[in-house]
């Protein structure tokens, strides 16, 4: 989706997006025993008691809350039975923190981004779109290069549970073959636009070998809400395990991109060690 279309869709969506938000917590969109296409129920952690649940998650008009409950210890290649959950934290021992970025790349912010990451020697996790990446697949090629996790967003950032499964498939797997023809692999995580997530994604990511990931701590820098809220927001919501979204298309960005600059060496100080999920 190109820059103008991005964020006329973001706005138009907002109504839709707070009616599906009613739908979910009302278990639309998620259940817990939904069966696999084989019948089978969505897996259990390993261990087999139960893990502890992330900090509740702040609704907002544009996104979908997250509705993960819990992550397994391990993380390993998609199969059915699928998740019927998406990943919204990791338990990893220390201070780790996931920084993700959605939308790019983006030419005019996501450079700056990448710089800013390079010069503390920290990795994050990138979640493109296809049309952005198929245009700027040099950009691509610099995160895979930098050590950086790219993930699949779609590719024209649609409200995935208004979309017939054909349609599903076509926006997470064209978006998987430009990532695997530019990257030579095909990516291995997957986030839903808006954080709005059906059954059908679930299974059609599974089946692309993608696991879904949400996010702990939400910037909502989309909003332009300055640079100092969108760090204090990073730095207020920080702890062992969080994933943190931002943003680096879809709009304005130039506050996300000077944000960085001023939380990651913040986080750094405070102790934190900046990661990426690694399988």
């Amino acid at each position: 989706m190109k820059m103008d279309q991005m964020l006329l869709g973001r706005r138009s969506v907002l109504r839709i997006v707070a009616c599906l938000g009613a739908a979910a917590t009302a278990g639309a969109l998620f259940t817990e025993q939904d069966p696999s296409p084989g019948g089978a129920a969505a897996p259990r952690p390993a261990t087999g008691a139960p893990a502890a649940a992330g900090p509740p998650v702040k609704e907002s008009a544009y996104r979908l809350q997250p509705m993960t409950a819990d992550a397994p210890p391990r993380f390993r290649r998609a199969l059915p039975p699928v998740r019927s959950r998406p990943f919204e934290r990791f338990q990893e021992a220390g201070r780790s923190i996931v920084l993700t970025f959605d939308d790019g790349p983006d030419p005019r912010y996501t450079p700056g981004i990448l710089s800013t990451l390079r010069e503390y020697h920290v990795n994050a996790m990138f979640f493109v779109c296809g049309e952005m990446a198929t245009d700027n697949r040099d950009l691509l090629r610099q995160m895979a290069e930098d050590g950086h996790v790219v993930g699949n967003h779609t590719w024209s950032h649609p409200l995935i549970p208004k979309l017939p499964p054909s349609k599903i498939r076509g926006e997470l797997s064209r978006t998987s073959e430009v990532i695997e023809q530019t990257l030579g692999a095909a990516p291995l995580w997957y986030r839903a636009p808006y954080g709005a997530w059906n059954r059908v994604s679930f299974e059609i990511g599974a089946e692309l070998g993608m696991e879904p990931l949400a996010w702990t701590v939400d910037t909502l820098d989309w909003t332009e809400p300055g640079t100092r809220t969108i760090v204090r927001r990073v730095l207020d919501g920080a702890e062992p395990g969080v994933v943190v979204l931002s943003h680096d298309a879809g709009g304005d960005r130039s506050q996300s991109v000077a944000a960085l600059r001023s939380y990651l060496p913040g986080l750094l100080d405070a102790g934190y060690h900046i990661t990426v999920p690694r399988r």
